[in-house]
């Protein structure tokens, strides 16, 4: 029977065949008919088809990183028959609960004097802890698992020669890498100074029905690892690591806010008209209302009524849904701030800009200097502040100050100095632009955007792209925008905010005729053109939100307003290449 139970032990053991279990046990009064193992002798039986099976999953291992559905399969039928054999004796392997006394982390610091091959031993010494086991190994008559939990790992220590009976082997033919444990124990530091929680008992919390990924090779698939986040976080700890610190950094974004005196509040996903910026929505149906619904594209306009109701500074942070590409920069759903302050313009929100990135940085990494993706980037402030003007007129020589209002010109002038270095696609958009405005944005876009890796903030955007921001007070055909970039992108977007509801109603009204033109565009050239290129945005509708305007007719004090993105804040602070890596379940691709 020792001999079968060690075969059973070897083949389930698969694909993480150099490590090994260990624990002890003898039953504790706190947790009934939770799995205790207990003093027995090994009853472990496998039938002919789950040892083909098992027999099977060791076949092919040229590529130990993956593992294949049969081999799945077969460690799934022999771990589902453990489970039988715990519930026939009566023992549950799925508990309901466990006293836990410390993490792994907590008894590393508690600890963290003890002298190497010291045990403490009194009755004050002995925890409970829980995790999942993640790796194991024999030396003779001494095993070894590693039990992670939230905060950390901690070993667990077993010493054959303390267990009574056949509990040695009995852990052996139940316990498998992926379950979820709980230990009670004292405190050891072995002889090569790791510390360990020598066991008096163990208990299986809950049973593991599939194996982890391999120990040495990880998780790599990146397509699964965002389709399965949480494998990915069992296989790779950095992983979540990440969304700890994402969590940190909304925190401290609410810290800020809220000791700025600002007020949060919560404003509708659900929305008549999608507004407040120009993106296409997502359509749903309400069928007790009988008609459509948005998911909301921004937090804009419901905010500014807030102002309206007498509020003067308010914030939201929420998700954000916008029916668009997916790319590394890109999800179709994302987190924002957006916050609106009576009385400032945007200079003020610069300012705050800065406060916020600073302190995010500071909580995450302790310091204002950091390295993403191999380039230092500095955020020590003041910040630059540039105008988009200049910062074209930088990079490309054309001062659009002195183009004039005549597009074509100012598109003949724009193809003579940057022609040569453009492609076909960035001719096609700078052809394309309905105006002076959209060919200065247009110019920004392709040559100056990519270039501002340290943190800016470009200033007064034309009033063509801007319908919700207020009139430049100095430059005639401007507005008081400004956007801020980190390496390359777009971090946030704010306004000294339009309060004339005649104006405003104006530029909403010219930019539904605008998109109107390009659908209709569009729509003409549909058939010439194949399914899901660039245009077949355009098609959406746009309508006007005359409840937003009614409110600005009651009359909204002077004010500014932001939006950052926290998902992009987020990368950058942890170093993250795509938003996916921040997302803990982004958007995908149906498998076929």
């Amino acid at each position: 029977m020792r001999m079968e139970a060690q075969r059973l032990w070897n083949l389930t053991s698969y694909p993480l065949k150099r490590l090994f279990l260990h624990s002890s046990s003898y039953a504790f009064r706190q947790t009934p008919r939770t799995l205790i193992i207990r003093s027995c002798s090994s009853s472990t039986t496998t039938s002919s088809a789950d040892k083909a099976a098992a027999r099977a999953s060791g076949r092919n291992r040229r590529n130990p990183s993956t593992t294949s559905t049969s081999d799945r399969e077969a460690i799934r039928a022999i771990r589902l028959k453990k489970v039988e054999e715990l519930r026939s004796k009566g023992l549950d392997p799925y508990a309901y609960e466990w006293d836990k006394t410390h993490s792994a982390t907590q008894l590393q610091d508690i600890y963290r004097d003890l002298g190497n091959g010291e045990e403490s031993n009194s009755e004050n010494d002995h925890v409970s802890v829980a995790g999942r086991i993640v790796a194991r190994r024999a030396f003779g008559k001494l095993a070894f698992l590693t039990l992670r939990d939230d905060s950390g790992t901690i070993q667990l220590y077993c010493d054959k020669e303390r267990l009574v009976g056949d509990q040695f082997e009995e852990l052996k033919a139940h316990v498998d890498i992926g379950d979820i444990l709980g230990a009670r124990g004292s405190i050891k530091r072995t002889e090569k100074g790791e510390l360990s929680v020598c066991l008096l008992s163990f208990a299986i919390l809950t049973k593991s029905l599939l194996p982890l990924p391999d120990k040495y090779h990880g998780l790599t698939d990146i397509d699964k690892r965002y389709r399965q986040r949480y494998v990915d976080m069992i296989a790779n700890p950095e992983v979540a690591d990440v969304f700890r610190k994402r969590a940190k950094v909304v925190s401290e974004i609410r810290r800020t806010m809220d000791s700025l005196g600002f007020v949060e509040v919560e404003t509708p996903v659900l929305q008549g008209a999608a507004g407040g910026a120009e993106a296409r929505p997502f359509v749903t149906y309400h069928n007790t209302l009988g008609r459509d619904l948005y998911l909301r594209i921004a937090t804009e306009l419901h905010l500014k009524r807030m102002l309206v109701g007498g509020f003067e500074k308010v914030y939201e942070i929420g998700r954000i849904f916008r029916n668009e590409g997916l790319s590394t920069r890109h999800n179709p759903e994302f987190t924002t701030i957006e916050m609106y302050e009576a009385y400032s313009d945007y200079q003020s929100m610069m300012n705050l800009s800065e406060e916020i990135v600073t302190r995010c940085a500071l909580a995450i990494n302790g310091k204002l200097t950091i390295d993403y993706q191999g380039v230092k980037i500095c955020l020590e402030r003041p910040w630059r502040r540039e105008t988009m003007h200049n910062l074209v007129k930088e990079a490309s020589g054309v001062d659009f100050n002195d183009v004039g209002n005549d597009l074509e010109v100012a598109k003949k002038t724009t193809l003579s100095a940057l022609g040569k270095d453009l492609d076909n696609k960035d001719k096609a958009s700078i052809e394309a632009c309905q105006s002076v405005g959209h060919l200065l944005n247009e110019v920004f876009e392709i040559v100056v955007e990519p270039k501002l890796i340290q943190p800016t903030f470009v200033l007064d955007y034309p009033v063509e792209i801007s319908p919700l921001a207020k009139p430049h007070r100095r430059s005639t055909g401007l507005t008081e925008r400004f956007e801020l970039f980190i390496c390359g992108r777009e971090l946030g977007n704010a306004f000294s905010e339009l309060t004339d509801p005649i104006d405003q109603r104006g530029r909403l009204e010219d930019q539904i005729k605008q998109h109107e033109k390009k659908r209709a565009e569009a729509a003409s050239t549909t058939s010439d053109k194949k399914e899901g290129t660039e245009n077949e945005d355009d098609s959406y509708e746009v309508t006007l939100d005359e409840d937003f305007l009614t409110a600005l007719e009651y009359g909204m004090p002077p004010a500014s307003g932001m939006g950052l993105g926290i998902d992009r804040l987020v990368m950058l602070l942890t170093n993250s290449p795509s938003i996916r890596d921040v997302i803990a379940f982004p958007v995908l691709k149906v498998q076929h």
